[in-house]
């Protein structure tokens, strides 16, 4: 018997690094879903509810505001109880608000269902959203069940078939729709994959060897205490845990390298104080968070502006855009190892800036197509250059800046859709192509930020 399989059989250990990938790109995978939520039904829900299209981009990007806001508690939540509880608690809310959602529907949908139901078609939406936190769980569950050597493939792996939750489901959602399932029961069928989801996850996930050791207890002690000056004495049982040493060096010998120190709070607090920690916050509101708008307005954009049917609008919005910028993202990491992070992050954001412009031009479908190829390659790649770029421009708190980054980043596929929706409001249709100056201006203003950052970098010390 070698020492690890006689160290798991001694402290009871279950699982493997393996298996935590697995496990934790399921999670991210189950619940990044709902960031499609409305995309490719926004069309049905903006007429039956009669929204004007700043509403509809409300609507879309609601639950990408508490999928980003809870990234950061979540995330931290980590390093003092492992993945397997915030992520489960995440999806749980997830499914909670998929339910609700999917009973107003089963009930209301289409002829009652009216604007006095879009608040609480808000509150449903803003609770499904909370799937989409998964990514901060699953980033640091992942690292922590792999040696820093091997952490570069498996959260590229983690992150690209994660990512390509949104393309998937946009696909799935519009032909199952279009292939005569009703709106209520394309949303139960979502609800059901969410549950079954929760619960795989449920069974398979296992926290790293740390978290499973800190939470074992070995026996229990019998205390006696004496009551007051009678001669009698009050009894009680406490549990007896694996101190905190033990737990670290079995981990270790086990082969986990990353052992969780509790200071995520100091290093969000050193990190806030850092201009270059904002700077690459800004950075990830145009590529990830400008990612997950695109993913949820993109099906409206080809339905309500070109006039396609559901299933082309579908196809468009969810493997042209979506699955492309997720897959992509492997790749611009490599390019990030190999050229550095500022250097590829000014590229990209290059590309997307090309690409809107193509689209804020252009009505007709060849160089629109052009357009959102551009712009999803664009941040597929940036989405990684970024992350290549926290350690070495904040390198006094990695942790803290990873979480901002990460959090507030995202807010942008909440603010985006408003914004591209009061385009439509005040320019009527055409609208839906001169609103992506504002992915201009952003492109523009990254491409800034990134040359500043380049010619600034940290001093080592």
């Amino acid at each position: 018997m070698d020492r690890k399989t006689e160290l798991m059989e001694k402290y009871h250990l279950k699982g493997s690094p393996n298996l935590g990938l697995i496990a934790a790109t399921f999670g991210f995978f189950t619940g990044f879903a709902a960031v499609t939520l409305f995309g490719g039904t926004a069309k049905e829900l903006k007429v039956t509810m009669g929204l004007s299209a700043t509403l509809m981009g409300l609507l879309v990007g609601f639950p990408q505001l508490s999928g980003s806001l809870l990234r950061i508690p979540f995330g931290a939540m980590v390093d003092k109880t492992g993945g397997k509880l915030p992520l489960i608690i995440l999806l749980s809310m997830a499914s909670c608000g998929m339910l609700g959602l999917t009973i107003l529907l089963w009930q209301l949908y289409p002829d009652n269902l009216t604007m006095t139901h879009y608040p609480l078609v808000l509150l449903f939406a803003f609770l499904s959203g909370c799937g989409v936190a998964t990514f901060s769980v699953g980033i640091p569950q992942t690292s922590y069940w792999f040696p820093k050597k091997k952490q570069g493939i498996a959260l590229a792996t983690y992150a690209g078939l994660g990512n390509s939750a949104p393309g998937f489901f946009v696909l799935i959602i519009v032909f199952i729709i279009a292939g005569g399932l009703s709106l209520p029961a394309s949303y139960l069928c979502w609800l059901i994959f969410l549950i079954v989801g929760l619960i795989f996850y449920w069974i398979i996930a296992h926290d790293a060897w740390y978290f499973q050791l800190a939470k074992k207890k070995l026996g229990i002690i019998i205390r006696a205490e004496k009551i007051g000056e009678l001669n009698a004495y009050f009894f009680s049982l406490i549990k007896r845990g694996i101190p905190r040493e033990e737990s670290i060096s079995v981990a270790k010998e086990m082969g986990q390298e990353l052992i969780p120190t509790g200071k995520l709070v100091q290093a969000l607090k050193i990190s806030s104080g850092l201009w270059r920690n904002w700077a690459l916050v800004w950075l990830y509101f145009t590529s990830f968070g400008g990612f997950l708008a695109l993913i949820a307005w993109f099906p409206a954009y080809w339905r309500l502006f070109h006039d396609f049917d559901m299933r082309t609008a579908g196809v468009l919005g969810g493997a042209g855009f979506g699955l492309l910028c997720a897959f992509i993202r492997v790749w611009g990491g490599q390019l990030s190892d190999k050229y550095g992070g500022e250097n590829i992050s000014i590229i990209s954001f290059s590309l997307v800036g090309v690409g809107a412009v193509i689209l804020m031009i252009f009505t007709v479908f060849v160089p629109c197509l052009i357009g959102e190829l551009l712009i999803a390659s664009g941040m597929g790649i940036a989405n990684a250059a970024v992350f290549k770029c926290v350690p070495k421009y904040v390198p006094e708190a990695v942790g803290g800046a990873a979480g901002w980054v990460g959090g507030l980043g995202a807010v942008g596929g909440f603010v985006v859709p408003i914004i591209l929706g009061t385009f439509v409001d005040a320019l009527g249709s055409v609208g839906y192509a001169r609103g992506f100056v504002v992915y201009v201006v952003l492109a523009l203003s990254c491409v800034t930020v990134s040359i500043i950052l380049k010619a600034k970098p940290p001093v080592e010390s």
